[in-house]
């Protein structure tokens, strides 16, 4: 009899090709024929849909999967060629490869598509239990026992909880969130729904509630190791390093020597500021795994933010050698702002960005890469075509627009006005230790929260999230389209609930600091939101940080952000944005006079301790050398300006724009009457 599909296969593939076909009737046709072991039929049913819809992804899926299991191999790796050409992150399409590599003896390259699935998709049970098989063969203990669990994990779940995960991983969040919502009602202390709502709930920047369940569900089990491993991230993007890096020592001392385990360890010890520790289990995991790309750059950025360049660079290019499409590798080399790439290095990326293969995540770091080094080069036409194509690659994915962060800022004039400031007037937290530095983006709040940092009175922190973060517990959970309650919500709250928040910021932030009696928070996204902060803050300091409107708007449009900063990804709407801000800051300065510090980056440059002087005054602090002379400060700094502010003060980054002029009309336009003021 002829082979049907595995059970794995069919427990993977069931939910998203029921989905995909959406009854259409000739490919489910298809799909019980492969899974009835009925083959050649099954083969011929794919090659004809294939050849009447040759996009067709859940086609060209099933044709593979019929030829690998007719024999046919090399038939099955080049139709999964076209379909990683029409969809690069096609999760199974990389565990078919697995399957078909691993069928002609090819492990390495099966355990390397097989990793490259469940990445992409960590519901899938037969890559993880593929790459238990494999990891024992290869008497890869650690990882196989870790990989094993998951696969036994996963095969336990109801299967509402498969559909849950699969959907949350193809970004269908609401479906998601309904089903698991539902699973939970009849089953309210099942702790693997509990984990997915967690996760649904930092998918949607809601960390609250995130940690809330993970906390929960991690009482009722605790030894329930996948949700300590998600609170730990949750942890860590709520900035609560110290908290993150015990709970990855708990998961860390539960099943000792797992290289997967050992490197959420490290990076928990590098988030939390233990760099030798960190970089000592980087090097102890890379002696085992010398060809781990991703353990290469994990080093290098923690090398890069203590300053130790040449090392950052030795490890970046270790990470791009193991793996020759890792964009990443290549943008982190450009994002040191310093480092020249040679011509080979560029002709390997424009080769690697060409590949139609590539994911798009590699591509745009590419396209950065190299809008940087045709930059260097004084190639400013080929520069702009690479920094735009990435550009569009990201917004291709954003939800992010224009018009309604628009209408949000003018949301916040109209509720936050002079009448609700002065009633709310001497409320709040009284303490003065926070600095906020507000502004855009690439507008030289680093430098400025350096120089501050350098005085013996300061403490120079991160850009903190926990002004966003109460935005959002503001804001409330809705759903999309529905009208949020924030800022609305600022004209009901209480004098004890303002001074609760501004004793919660404080006591949230208080494990960042050092000891000095004042701290920066830099978040650049905070001058949304200085209503809010003059309300449970209102001895606290704001700097302004204000760039030249087209330096700043183009640097931002040339700068790759990690994340939150979606309004960059296009001229038009970094333009639109920035011209918003200083409508925002305008109404600021009229409804909270003289309490809002503009500093000028171009009168930093012209004049360095003038500007310094004024600055400290405006904080209430005694002049000190070391703010002039901030480029000797060591510090860890993880922006994107980490090796510009350990220089000193130059002139070599004002007006950039006017080389790439030509194209830059979109963004004049939008800047409008922003692009003759500053």
């Amino acid at each position: 009899m002829s082979p049907t599909i595995s059970k794995g296969d069919a427990r993977d593939s069931v939910d998203s090709n029921n989905d995909a076909s959406d009854g259409a009737n000739a490919l489910s046709d298809a799909q019980r024929l492969l899974q009835t072991g009925e083959l050649p039929a099954a083969l011929r049913a794919a090659e004809v849909l294939v050849k009447s819809d040759p996009e067709n992804e859940e086609a060209l899926y099933l044709l593979a999967v019929s030829l690998r299991y007719s024999g046919n191999q090399q038939g099955a790796l080049k139709t999964l060629d076209r379909l990683q050409a029409a969809n690069p992150e096609h999760a199974r399409c990389f565990q078919e490869r697995g399957h078909v590599c691993r069928a002609m003896e090819l492990n390495d390259a099966a355990m390397t598509a097989y990793s490259r699935a469940v990445e992409l998709n960590p519901a899938l049970v037969s890559s993880w239990q593929s790459l238990a098989d494999l990891g024992r063969d290869q008497s890869n203990g650690g990882d196989a026992e870790f990989a094993q669990a998951q696969a036994d994990r996963l095969n336990d779940l109801p299967k509402e909880l498969l559909s849950v995960t699969s959907f949350l991983h193809q970004g269908r969040l609401f479906k998601a969130d309904q089903l698991c919502r539902a699973f939970l009602r009849k089953n309210p202390r099942h702790v693997e729904a509990m984990r997915l709502l967690a996760e649904l709930a930092s998918k949607l920047h809601i960390m609250d509630d995130a940690e809330f369940l993970l906390e929960s569900a991690l009482e009722f089990e605790p030894e329930y190791l996948p949700a300590r491993i998600d609170y730990v991230g949750v942890l860590q993007k709520r900035q609560k390093y110290e908290q993150a890096l015990a709970q990855a020592t708990v998961v860390r001392n539960t099943q000792t020597g797992v290289p997967t385990l050992e490197t959420l360890y490290a990076n928990a010890c590098v988030a939390a500021g233990r760099f030798d520790e960190g970089l000592t289990i980087y090097d102890e995991q890379l002696e085992y795994q010398p060809f781990n790309p991703t353990l290469h750059l994990a080093r290098g950025h923690a090398l890069k933010t203590l300053g130790q360049q040449v090392e950052a660079i030795d490890a970046y290019h270790k990470a791009a050698e193991a793996r020759p499409d890792f964009g990443d590798a290549f943008w982190s080399l450009a994002n040191l702002k310093t480092y020249q790439f040679s011509d080979s290095e560029i002709k390997r990326m424009q080769t690697v960005e060409a590949d139609g293969a590539v994911a798009p995540a590699d591509r745009w770091h590419l396209c950065f890469a190299l809008g940087k080094a045709f930059e260097d080069l004084g190639g400013f036409d080929e520069s702009f075509r690479y920094y735009e194509q990435g550009n569009g690659l990201k917004r291709s994915i954003s939800k992010y627009r224009a018009e309604t962060m628009t209408e949000d800022l003018e949301l916040q004039t109209k509720v936050c006005d002079a009448n609700l400031l002065s009633l709310r007037e001497g409320r709040g937290c009284p303490q003065s230790d926070p600095i906020f530095i507000v502004g855009l983006p690439r507008a030289g709040s680093t430098l400025l929260e350096q120089i501050l940092a350098s005085h013996s009175q300061v403490d120079g922190t991160l850009e903190l999230q926990n002004i966003l973060a109460l935005v959002r517990k503001l804001e409330g959970r809705t759903k999309e389209g529905d009208a949020s309650r924030y800022p609305g919500i600022l004209t009901t709250l209480s004098d004890a609930d303002l001074t609760a928040f501004g004793e919660r910021y404080l006591e949230e932030t208080q494990f960042l600091r050092a000891g000095a009696p004042f701290f920066t928070d830099k978040m650049p996204n905070n001058f949304r939101h200085l209503g809010l902060i003059r309300m449970i803050l209102p001895n606290a300091k704001i700097i302004d940080a204000r760039r030249d409107a087209m330096d700043c708007c183009f640097s931002g449009f040339k700068q790759l952000f990690a994340e939150g900063q979606e309004f960059t990804y296009s001229l038009e709407d970094v333009g639109t944005y920035y011209r918003d801000y200083v409508t925002l800051m305008e109404h600021w300065d009229k409804v909270m006079p003289g309490w809002i510090l503009r500093i000028q980056h171009e009168d930093v440059v012209d004049d360095l301790e003038g500007q310094v002087r004024r600055l400290l005054d405006f904080c209430g602090l005694p002049f000190e050398e070391s703010c002039v002379e901030f480029h000797r400060t060591e510090r860890a700094i993880r922006t994107a300006s980490s090796e510009q502010v350990r220089q000193p003060i130059y002139r070599s980054s004002l007006a950039q724009w006017r080389h790439y002029e030509t194209h830059l009309d979109p963004l004049k336009q939008a800047l409008g009457s922003a692009f003759t003021r500053t």
